[in-house]
């Protein structure tokens, strides 16, 4: 599975002050950074952390979803 095909949602966080970066189809995975782009860049290695972990346990990988309708 390509990490690249997931959705992530990069939110500013006020409490955090840094942005935050969530993949909604894989629970639990998220990155900060104190711009957009690291916070994107740091979320891409979870990602592949989060794969390979889900496979080193035999867990079932979500399957990315299609684009947004609406944004």
């Amino acid at each position: 599975m390509d990490s690249t095909q997931y959705p992530v949602v990069i939110l500013w966080s006020a409490d955090d002050e840094a942005f935050v970066a969530e993949v909604p189809d894989l629970p639990g995975c998220m990155a900060d950074g104190t711009t957009q782009a690291e916070a994107l860049a740091n979320v891409a290695l979870v990602i592949e952390e989060w794969l390979e972990t889900a496979r080193e346990l035999n867990r079932p990988i979500p399957v990315p979803r299609a684009r947004l309708r609406y944004a």
